[in-house]
C-alpha cells in the first residue's frame, strides 16, 4: 500500500495589503492564496529552502507541488514579477513570510503524522454550477473536437479519497473546473469563495464540534482546467438595463463592455457563493462515499524548468512553430463577464487602439516587430516580455511537472487551461489536471480560440502555440515518468531582490479616541436576537497589518457561548466560520474602527453569546514603534428560539 501523510493545514495567511475587511471562510489554509489581480504565486523558493534545512533531500523541486485552491478575494504582494505586484502595492514581505510559514507548517504536520493508508478515486458530473463565459471562442474549435464532449465546459469532478490503514478517514482532494468568482469584484472581504465554502462544509461535517482549521480530516478543493468556466450560471446581463449581453464582445448597447456582468444563482454574491459551494460539496460527498476504485502502485514524479518564451513545437512532420516572449492583448484589459475591465476595452479585439497604443509606446515602450508578428492576431497592449524595469514583468522560465501514484497521473500545469488536456503517453491511467501550480502564467487557450482574442486568448501570454508547446512538454514528462527518456533539468528561473519595492504605507502609531482604549465598544449589540438576524458590535480598532506582522496564527474574532454547566465561555465560531464577518475602517488621525458581524444561521442553539475582537496596536516608545496586543468584548446577548 502507498504511504500517506496526515496532510494538514497551517495557519491562514494574514493580509498585509490593507484590505478593508474580512469574511470567512478565510483564504485556504496552508496554501498561497490568490490575489485579486495576480491570482497565484510562484513556487516559493523559501519553502524549498525551509524544507531542505529540515528534511534534507526528502522534499525536493521534483516532488513538491504548490497548487492554488484559487480565490480572487485574497491578499496579494507575494509574486516577484512586476506586473503582479503593481496593483498589490509591491512585494509585501510580511505577506510572503506568512504564506511560507503556513505552507511549511502544513508539511511539518503532515510529515509528523505520516501513516500507511489506501487511496480511492471516483469521478462524477456536477450540474447547475458552471457556464462557459466565452462560448463564442469555444465554437471556433473544430466540430470534430467539440463532438467529443457533451458540454462546452468540463463538468467532471474527480475525488481522491484517503483512508488510513486502520480505516480512519484522513481526507480528500477534489478537482473540478470552476472559477472561484461567485464573490464579484465589488467585494472587499478576504474570502475563499465557492470552493472554500465546499471545503468548509466537508470539514465541518467530518470534524464534528471543531472550529474551522481544526480536526484531523482535511478536504482540499483544487483547481483544474477552469480557464473559461464561470460559476455565474444566470449568464451575462447589462447592469443598467437588465437585457442579455451574451454576444461576442460581451458589450451592452449603452455603457459598452463595462456594463456587461454575469449573475450567479443567488440574490447576491454571498448567496451565490453558498449555492455553488454547496453543489460542489454535495457531489464531492457523494463521490467520496462511493469511491471504490483503489489506486495502487509506486510513486514517481518528473519536473522540468522550461523557457516558455522560446519553445520549438513540432506540429507535424513538416511544420515547426515557436512560442513568443510574453505579451498581453488589448482584450486583457476588458476583463470578463465575471469581472469587467475599464475604459473602452472590449473582448474580441483583433485590432489595436491607436490612442492606447500611443500611450503604451510613450510610457512602456513599443513592442518589437518580432513580438508583434509572433503574437498575431493578438494586438499587443503590454509587451511584458520586453519590459524589464524595475524587474521583468512576466516569467520566461516556468516549471512543468507530473506526479504519478500507480495509475493516477496528476499534471501540475502553471496556468488556467480552457480545454481538456491531451493525455498522450499516459494511456490506461487516470489523468487529472491540477491547475495553477508552482508559477502563474495566466491562461492557455486552443489555437482556434486564440484567433478570436477574447479575454482568455488575450491573456495567453506565450502566443498562439502555447497549448501545443505544453502538450509537447507534458508528453516529454510522461515519457520520463515511464523511464523511456531522460529529462533535462532545464534553466532555473532568476530570483530578484524585490523586498524593498513597495508602495504600501509604512505602519504608524495607532490612536484611540479621547477617553477610549483599543478594544473599547463604540456601538453595542442588542440584548436579544433570533436566527436570521445579524448581531453586530463596533470596537475601537487598530490596523490589522499589525497582527499580520506579529502573529502567524491569529484569530481576529470569536463568537462565544456561555455554559451554565461550567460557568465559562466557549468559542463556537471564529473568523474562518462562514457566518462571521470582520470589517476594518480607517478614519482620520490614525484612528480606526472594527465592526464584527455574526449572521445568525437557522438552527443556532438558543443561549447566551458574546462577540470578541483580538488585535494589535502600535505605540511609539521613545524612538521606536512597539506592538502591543489587546482584546475587546461585546456585552452578553440572548439568542431566543424562533
Amino acid at each position: 500500500m502507498p504511504t500517506l501523510s496526515r496532510w494538514a493545514r497551517g495557519s491562514s495567511p494574514a493580509s498585509t495589503a490593507e484590505p478593508s475587511s474580512w469574511q470567512s471562510p478565510s483564504a485556504p489554509n496552508g496554501s498561497c492564496s490568490s490575489a485579486p489581480t495576480s491570482e497565484w504565486s510562484p513556487r516559493c523558493p523559501q519553502v524549498l529552502q525551509e524544507l531542505r534545512s529540515k528534511y534534507g533531500e526528502l522534499y525536493r523541486q521534483d516532488n513538491v507541488i504548490l497548487s492554488g485552491t484559487h480565490t480572487h478575494s485574497g491578499p496579494g504582494g507575494y509574486f516577484q514579477y512586476t506586473l503582479f505586484w503593481i496593483t498589490s502595492k509591491g512585494l509585501i514581505k510580511p505577506a510572503l513570510k506568512s504564506i511560507v510559514n503556513g505552507i511549511v507548517k502544513s508539511i511539518d504536520i503532515a510529515h509528523e503524522n505520516m501513516k500507511k493508508g489506501r487511496l480511492f478515486i471516483n469521478r462524477g458530473t456536477v450540474e447547475n454550477s458552471q457556464i462557459n463565459r466565452s462560448p463564442f471562442s469555444y465554437l471556433e474549435n473544430p466540430e470534430s473536437e467539440r463532438k467529443r464532449y457533451s458540454s462546452n465546459t468540463d463538468k467532471e469532478m474527480v475525488v481522491l479519497k484517503m483512508v488510513a490503514e486502520d480505516g480512519h478517514e484522513l481526507g480528500l482532494i477534489s478537482w473540478f473546473a470552476v472559477h472561484p468568482v461567485s464573490m464579484n469584484n465589488s467585494n472587499h472581504l478576504v474570502n475563499s469563495d465557492n470552493v472554500g465554502y465546499a471545503s468548509y462544509l466537508f470539514e465541518q461535517e467530518k470534524n464534528k464540534g471543531m472550529l474551522p482549521g481544526e480536526g484531523s480530516f482535511v478536504a482540499a478543493f483544487a483547481s483544474s482546467n477552469l480557464g473559461d468556466v464561470s460559476p455565474n450560471t444566470r449568464g451575462p446581463f447589462c447592469a443598467n438595463t437588465g437585457e442579455s449581453c451574451d454576444n461576442p464582445q460581451s458589450s451592452c448597447p449603452v455603457g459598452g463592455a463595462t456594463m456587461c456582468m454575469a449573475k450567479g444563482p443567488g440574490n447576491d454574491m454571498f448567496e451565490s457563493t453558498r449555492i455553488i459551494g454547496q453543489n460542489i460539496y454535495l457531489k464531492a460527498k457523494e463521490l467520496y462515499e462511493k469511491a471504490s476504485q483503489e489506486v495502487t502502485g509506486p510513486l514517481s514524479s518528473a519536473h522540468q524548468w522550461v523557457n516558455m518564451s522560446d519553445v520549438s513545437v513540432e506540429l507535424n512532420a513538416t511544420h515547426t512553430v515557436k512560442t513568443c516572449k510574453p505579451a498581453l492583448g488589448h482584450s486583457f484589459a476588458a476583463g470578463t463577464i465575471d469581472g469587467v475591465g475599464a475604459f473602452n476595452f472590449t473582448q474580441g479585439s483583433v485590432e489595436g487602439d491607436p490612442a492606447w497604443d500611443q500611450i503604451r509606446d510613450q510610457l512602456l515602450g513599443e513592442p518589437s516587430n518580432e513580438t508583434k508578428a509572433c503574437h498575431k492576431p493578438k494586438p499587443i497592449l503590454f509587451s511584458t516580455g520586453e519590459m524589464t524595469w524595475p524587474h521583468p514583468w512576466h516569467p520566461d522560465i516556468v516549471d512543468v511537472q507530473i506526479a504519478a501514484i500507480g495509475s493516477l497521473a496528476i499534471l501540475a500545469v502553471p496556468g488556467e487551461f480552457t480545454c481538456e488536456f491531451d493525455s498522450h503517453g499516459t494511456r490506461g491511467m487516470n489523468v487529472v489536471i491540477a491547475g495553477l501550480c508552482n508559477v502563474y502564467t495566466h491562461y492557455i487557450t486552443t489555437y482556434e480560440e486564440y484567433q478570436v482574442q477574447r479575454y482568455e486568448a488575450a491573456s495567453t501570454i506565450y502566443g498562439p502555440h502555447t497549448l501545443s508547446a505544453y502538450i509537447q512538454l507534458y508528453r516529454g514528462l510522461a515519457k520520463a515518468i515511464n523511464a523511456t527518456e531522460e529529462l533535462p533539468r532545464g534553466p532555473e528561473p532568476p530570483l530578484f531582490n524585490v523586498t524593498s519595492l513597495t508602495l504600501l504605507p509604512v505602519l504608524s502609531a495607532d490612536k484611540a479616541p479621547a477617553n477610549k482604549s483599543f478594544g473599547d465598544v463604540l456601538e453595542e449589540v442588542r440584548q436579544e436576537y433570533q436566527e436570521g438576524e445579524v448581531a453586530a458590535v463596533t470596537f475601537v480598532g487598530a490596523n490589522p497589518r499589525n497582527s499580520a506582522e506579529n502573529a502567524t496564527e491569529h484569530n481576529f474574532l470569536t463568537v462565544e457561548k456561555y455554559s451554565n454547566i461550567s460557568s465559562s465561555w466557549h468559542v463556537v465560531l471564529n473568523d474562518a466560520s462562514w457566518d462571521t464577518r470582520f470589517y476594518w475602517s480607517k478614519g482620520s488621525s490614525d484612528q480606526s474602527n472594527v465592526t464584527i458581524e455574526w449572521h445568525i444561521p437557522a438552527g443556532t442553539e438558543p443561549g447566551v453569546y458574546r462577540l470578541r475582537y483580538f488585535g494589535h496596536y502600535k505605540k511609539r516608545v521613545v524612538l521606536l514603534l512597539r506592538t502591543f496586543p489587546f482584546e475587546g468584548s461585546s456585552s452578553a446577548f440572548q439568542i431566543t428560539a424562533p
